[in-house]
């Protein structure tokens, strides 16, 4: 029984309603006087207080889409060694797999409103496995446009959180579908993934030395995977990003180490640079030179700016407000920074979900110059 199942948590409903009734017709009985009597009631609070606190649990679990599976519960890795980079022979298999299609209401047939995939991305450069969902535009399915390549947008979700929160609480392929259909944006492939690539670690996109290569996944395994099985673009800089908190640190990583596949970030609520903490471990080795590094501010200071563009998403009243404006002010061509500055906002889905629709036709318009710059690739 899945851990955000319907049938799950309806069990745990019935099992806690029971609780309590089985309480209330015990409750007289353990009203006595003596030692038993008050270990009876203690147990039966107990008892109540936690089959509550399950429901509880489960419920802002499936909201807030902190664990998808039993096994990111309880710390057993997803993310398999599936596939040793640089053995065997001969032609490798594809590095992505496509499970199935997930419903999730688009207004049409696939050739009107488009169709998401479930995917499994098996990296032939690190070795990592995720599982994530693809976004295909009606475009890709219809004859007239049957040998165009489209440009690719990867959107990272939150940490701790799943990949399924961006279409359950972030909307983005619906948010797409809209703006192709209403011919607000080009059409274009969606890949929805979260930030970490192994289920027990926050790895903030940072290749972990003797650890997980996370950012080489993103950089180099993800587009591989991609443009294996679709028909994603190759062109320069023909790629963007997207991400809320975590998310956006990771989206605007990926642009300024990798500009020559990313031509286009932008950063929800974004951080700058890796927090460590007991979820992190040490993702530097103890290495300041390699922090820096992997601190985007520290990198407009001291090392050349990318030909990229980037967009900060903030509030005025969030944490990230003013480290988004230093940022912005540290920028230098060929680097290009916008902002969207909200008087109000917090750091939470109903934000990101209403910053989307705007980023997305950002997104593309950035996507869509440089591709005319590049002589229409």
């Amino acid at each position: 029984m899945g851990l955000t199942s319907p049938t799950f948590q309806l069990v745990l409903v019935l099992i806690a309603v029971a609780v309590c009734v089985l309480v209330v017709w015990l409750w007289p009985r353990a009203a006595r006087k003596g030692p038993l009597a008050l270990a009876g009631r203690v147990g039966l609070l107990v008892l109540t207080q936690v089959s509550i606190l399950a429901v509880l649990l489960v419920a802002a679990n499936k909201e807030f889409g902190f664990y998808s599976t039993w096994n990111e519960l309880l710390g057993r890795a997803s993310s398999r060694q599936a596939m040793q980079p640089g053995t065997g022979g001969g032609k490798r298999p594809p590095a992505l797999v496509v499970k199935g299609q997930e419903s999730i209401g688009l207004k049409g047939t696939r050739e009107k409103a488009g169709q998401v995939d479930r995917i499994e991305i098996h990296g032939p450069v690190t070795g990592l496995s995720m599982d994530g969902y693809a976004y295909l535009p009606p475009e890709y399915f219809q004859k007239e446009h049957e040998k165009e390549k489209f440009p690719v947008v990867v959107a990272i979700t939150g940490q701790p959180g799943v990949s399924k929160n961006l279409i359950t609480q972030l909307k983005v392929p619906q948010a797409a579908s809209s703006a192709v259909m209403k011919k607000e944006i080009r059409p274009t492939i969606y890949v929805l993934v979260r930030p970490s690539v192994v289920a027990d670690r926050d790895t903030n996109c940072t290749d972990v030395p003797g650890g997980p290569q996370a950012l080489a996944f993103f950089n180099q395994d993800l587009p591989l995977a991609v443009t294996d099985v679709y028909r994603a673009s190759g062109a320069p800089g023909s790629w963007g990003a997207v991400g809320n908190s975590t998310g956006g640190y990771c989206a605007l990583k990926l642009a300024m180490t990798n500009p020559a596949r990313y031509g286009a970030a932008a950063g929800l609520s974004a951080d700058y640079f890796a927090r460590q903490d007991g979820k992190t471990g040490d993702l530097y080795a103890g290495s300041k030179a390699y922090k820096n590094e992997n601190d985007l501010t520290w990198r407009l200071e001291h090392m050349p700016p990318p030909p990229v563009s980037l967009l900060l998403a903030t509030s005025k009243n969030e944490d990230d407000y003013g480290p988004s404006l230093k940022f912005a002010q540290k920028a230098a061509p060929p680097l290009k920074v916008d902002k969207l500055v909200r008087d109000e906002g917090g750091h939470n889905f109903q934000t990101w979900r209403e910053e989307y629709p705007v980023v997305l036709r950002w997104l593309d318009k950035e996507l869509k110059e440089l591709a005319d710059r590049n002589g229409g690739q």
